[in-house]
């Protein structure tokens, strides 16, 4: 399909196809392209500047992690439409976070996620957050304890159960993201939760799980039989 709007017949453009087929249907250009408006630049439409930025940061994710800056100094972006990008990500963003599972019974790593998914897969540094559970598994707070740097984090175990005491946490999920995109736990990872493991055990607060995120997928650590102390 071209990206160029007047080669498009009227019933193929992005508004018209939204209202016949639905926004699943759209492709990530064309939603960026309503984001953006109904006019591009001289010589250049909407869509073809919506194609542009999305080769540009790669993908839509790529897209929610630039900064106004970066937005608006793409040709043909300028302050009101990189503000206009950065507040639909936005949108999306608050919309997930109002799904958060606070007050909940967790039912499994899935429900943990599927909410962290959004929070942490766009974020190019790994932070670390520990989830307060009580005697029936409801979620009591989520707390971030740790931020680091696009290969790793510093976690301090006292750190960690210093905000699950102050919760009144009998137990704990922790979750923490890798911008690589690969969930796999790192040697780091396993020994970081082995120890955290066997802190808890001393504080009487069990960690029921440690989870590894990314945008599209997770690793749960008690599903792989990995909640050992060290020794």
């Amino acid at each position: 399909m071209s990206l160029l709007m007047n080669h498009l017949p009227p019933s193929q453009r992005p508004r018209e196809r939204l209202a016949r087929l639905g926004i699943d249907a759209l492709s990530d250009v064309e939603l960026l392209a309503l984001v953006l408006g109904t006019s591009g630049v001289k010589q250049e439409d909407v869509l073809s500047l919506a194609g542009r930025i999305l080769s540009h940061f790669g993908s839509l994710r790529g897209v929610a992690r630039a900064d106004v800056s970066e937005l608006e100094h793409l040709s043909g972006l300028g302050v009101a439409k990189a503000s206009r990008l950065l507040a639909a990500v936005e949108v999306g963003r608050r919309s997930v976070a109002e799904g958060s599972p606070l007050g909940r019974v967790l039912t499994g790593p899935a429900d943990v996620a599927q909410w962290f998914r959004q929070e942490l897969g766009v974020l190019e540094h790994e932070v670390f957050w520990v989830l307060g559970l009580d005697v029936r598994n409801r979620v009591l707070q989520a707390q971030r304890v740790a931020e680091g740097h696009s290969t790793g984090v510093e976690v301090h175990p006292r750190e960690v159960f210093r905000s699950l005491v102050r919760m009144g946490a009998v137990s704990t999920i922790l979750v923490h993201n890798h911008p690589s995109g690969d969930v796999s736990p790192s040697p780091q990872d396993l020994d970081l939760t082995k120890r955290l493991v066997a802190a808890g055990g001393l504080v009487g607060i069990r960690v029921l799980d440690h989870l590894v995120v990314t945008g599209g997928a997770f690793f749960s650590f008690a599903d792989h039989g990995l909640l050992t102390a060290s020794r």
